[in-house]
This record gives structure tokens, sequence and C-alpha cells, in this order.
């Protein structure tokens, strides 16, 4: 006979699980909590709406923190690990989800940090069932992985153009034209070669201008490349990915098509009469 489980280990269930139907009814709850605190939060931040209603939105608010808080400790309270949870993602999301609510006692515009609760919303993936998702979104990060170093490399490159295009900004132009500095110079051409273009520093003079074309023609060089280094390595991420990890019965080639009913090295089925391709 099954001893009776204690309410640490049904709390545990209850909000660590999201395959049971209370589980589930907790994280459906617990979201739209986090949904609701990050309107209060938003609505506040209006004038006229912190004018008339601040008085209720910051006791809203103080219900949503009070909540997460007691959230928060029983979670660690029913982990088997709370030391573990405390410092895993969704730990130090719970604690920075209720830590500006009281530096907010001590610095005011704290309390705008709150819309960090919105990375709470990650636990819709578990919530609903959108793990397959994440497993796709493991090609984007395989994909980062592969290209950090050729990304690496092109930041460094660009930091060193805009710092140079910044500084011949400054001697030409100089601080009567709106470069007052070097760092000035430096915003100036980031914008450019961006080509955002705020147009609160331009270039007055000939030279100036000219220099400023060049920098417009190499942003429109440049700003691709990132794209392409990171296309190429998603590519090659799902490339890889459609490689059926299954070895040749007769030369032991270990990837192949996924599709592949035969080995593209010796021709020999890989599968047996009797196993399905699907096993």
């Amino acid at each position: 006979m099954d001893q009776p489980q204690s309410w640490r280990e049904r709390l545990y269930l209850i909000i660590f699980h999201t395959d049971t139907p209370a589980g589930q009814r907790f994280d459906r709850w617990l979201l739209v909590c986090i949904l609701a605190s990050l309107v209060v939060v938003m609505l506040d931040s209006i004038g006229d709406i912190h004018r008339d209603y601040g008085t209720v939105l910051v006791a809203l608010e103080w219900i949503f923190t009070a909540l997460f808080a007691a959230e928060y400790l029983v979670r660690l309270y029913c982990s088997p690990k709370p030391v573990r949870y405390a410092f895993s993602f969704f730990g130090l999301i719970d604690l920075l989800a209720i830590l500006p609510a009281f530096i907010g006692l001590f610095y005011g515009d704290a309390q705008y940090l709150l819309i960090v609760r919105a990375l709470r919303l990650i636990r819709v993936f578990r919530v609903l069932k959108l793990s397959p998702y994440m497993k796709q979104a493991n090609f984007l990060l395989t994909a980062l992985r592969g290209s950090q170093q050729k990304i690496t490399v092109f930041f460094v490159c660009i930091a060193t153009l805009v710092t140079v295009f910044g500084a011949l900004m400054y001697v030409i132009e100089g601080p009567q034209n709106g470069f007052t500095s070097i760092p000035k110079g430096i915003y100036w051409a980031i914008v450019t070669l961006t080509t955002v273009g705020f147009g609160d520093v331009v270039p007055k003079t000939p030279l100036g201008q000219a220099l400023a074309s060049l920098v417009m023609i190499t942003g429109y060089s440049v700003i691709a490349v990132p794209t392409g280094i990171f296309g190429a390595e998603l590519a090659n991420a799902m490339r890889d990915n459609s490689r059926l990890r299954r070895p040749c019965p007769s030369c032991n080639k270990g990837e192949h098509e996924t599709n592949a009913a035969f080995c593209d090295r010796c021709g020999n089925p890989l599968y047996s009469r009797r196993e399905p391709e699907d096993a």
C-alpha cells in the first residue's frame, strides 16, 4: 500500500509539474497573474492614468508582489534542491520578479523594472506543450555558437572602422559643426554606418560630406555580412540535423539522409526486411 503524499510532495507536483491537471491549472493562473501585473506596470507609466488611479495601481502591484513572493517561497520550500532552484534560470527570474518592488521603496524609478516579469512568460512553452518549438530554437543556438568567432572578428573590424571614421570627422568638421569630441564623431559614424541616420549631427564641409558618403557606401556593403554568416551556419545546423544517425550494417558509415533506405557509400540496405524504416 502506497504511503500518502505529504503536503510538500503535493505542492511539488502542483508547482513544478505540468503533466497533472492541478499543475496545469496552477501554471495557467500564474500566467494570468503575470500578464495582469505587466498591464498594471504599463498603465502606471502613463501620466494621466497614474495621476487618476495611481493609488489603486500601486495597491494592485503590491498584491501581485505578495502573490509572487509567496509563490517563490513555496517553490523554495517544496523543491527537493532549493539552492539549485534558486540559482537556476527560472529561479533567478522568479526572484527578479519581486525584487524591484522592494527596491522601489528606496528608489522610485526601480518600480518600472518590474517589467522584467515578462520573462516569466517563457513558462508558456511548458504550460501549452510548445516544447517542439523550443527544440527548433536549438537550431538558432547552434548557428550562433558556430558563427560566434566570425561575427566577433566582424564586429572588431566594425569597431575599428567607426573609431577611424569618427576621429577623421572630428578633425575635418570640428566643434563648430557639432562634432565636439571624438566619441561624438564615433556616435555619428555608428549611426551612419548602420544606415539609421538620425540627422542630429551632420557634416557641413565638402570634405566631411565626402567622408560621410564613403561611410554610407561602406554601411551598405557590410550590413549583410553578419546575416550571411549566421544564415550559412543555420543552414549547416539544419543540414546536420537532417542526417540520420544510423550506422550501415555493412560499412559502418554513421550518418545518412533522413529518408535514405540504402547506404550512399556501399549501396547496401540500411533496414532489414522485418524492420520498418521509421523504427
